[in-house]
């Protein structure tokens, strides 16, 4: 196709998950209530490491990683989407479009590499407990967090620069719920070799190598546990894992299935539900499993509340 035929969009139609009024009403319900989940369920994990100092500890900071990342990621799509729900007319410009797409992918990238490093702070704690401390040290953590945030950030800069510069020939119509890689790359009226290409290596440094890295973690951690004789030491130790255990398949299960499988069995549904998934599901179910099965994110949390009505109570004496 000749350059001059080439034209590029200034404003894109999403067309979301459904055109029938009672529908996207009910949505809206819906999503709008895991998205107040998610800010508060998130919100109260950051909170609480802040203000305990009991959880100060590798896990735990790495675990305000994640709901910073989450907070962020379901930020950067839900809101406008819950708008969307509500309008006739559901565009989205340009430059708010590839706003969207580079916060999306940083995020979701941080994410699995956030995984990978916490997963390797597991398999210090039950493989090498005792050099725990000084492997697992504030300057190391630091790294691995800083890693995981340039790394995201650095392919995230990459394929949204080669996704946004495809031209659209005059298509503006975004089979999606947000503007999205795969998305793009359908309307495109240009060959998307490169695309793809940028694609499948994104998806090997921020989905399968740490993929890799989780596995290789967690084989050496069953492995240690299988050598401990008491059942009772076995399940303490598992307990410490199942939380990041859970939390890792439901993250890398779905990414794996859609974006390392080939580009002709992939549907435009099959992508909206990802997003949905990890936009929607995965941030709201986060602090629920990590709180649920953690006994000492319940403690610091019956600790602050305590210290909150004793504060509370003083007040009201003093007055």
């Amino acid at each position: 196709m000749r350059r001059d035929n080439l034209t590029w969009e200034s404003e894109f139609v999403l067309l979301g998950l459904s055109s029938d009024r009672q529908t996207q009403a009910g949505l809206f319900v819906l999503f709008g209530a895991a998205y107040l989940l998610t800010l508060l369920g998130n919100g109260l994990i950051i909170l609480l490491i802040g203000l305990d100092t009991r959880l100060h500890l590798p896990m735990y900071f790495f675990l305000g990683n994640l709901s910073v990342v989450d907070i962020c990621y379901t930020s950067s799509g839900v809101p406008q989407m819950l708008v969307h729900f509500l309008l006739e007319k559901k565009t989205i410009s340009f430059i708010r479009c590839g706003t969207q797409l580079f916060f999306s992918l940083a995020l979701g990238g941080t994410e699995f590499l956030l995984l990978a490093a916490m997963a390797y702070d597991r398999y210090v704690a039950v493989c090498d407990p005792l050099r725990y401390v000084a492997v697992m040290s504030p300057r190391c953590c630091a790294g691995l967090a800083a890693v995981s945030w340039l790394v995201g950030l650095a392919n995230s800069v990459v394929e949204t620069v080669v996704t946004m510069r495809l031209p659209t020939c005059g298509h503006r119509v975004l089979n999606h719920v947000a503007c999205e890689t795969l998305a793009f790359v359908r309307l495109a009226c240009v060959d998307v070799t490169l695309n793809q290409v940028v694609i499948l290596a994104s998806s090997v440094v921020v989905l399968l190598v740490p993929c890799c890295l989780v596995s290789l973690s967690y084989a050496y951690i069953v492995a240690a546990i299988l050598q401990i004789h008491s059942m009772g030491g076995r399940r303490k130790a598992f307990g410490t894992c199942a939380s990041h255990l859970t939390v890792v398949s439901m993250s890398y299960g779905m990414a794996l299935v859609t974006y390392m499988q080939p580009r002709s069995t992939a549907s435009a549904e099959q992508d909206k539900v990802v997003v949905l998934f990890y936009a929607v599901v995965t941030p709201m179910l986060n602090p629920l499993i990590y709180s649920l099965r953690n006994k000492e994110m319940k403690a610091a949390l019956g600790r602050v509340l305590m210290s909150s009505s004793e504060s509370k109570l003083q007040c009201a004496t003093l007055s």
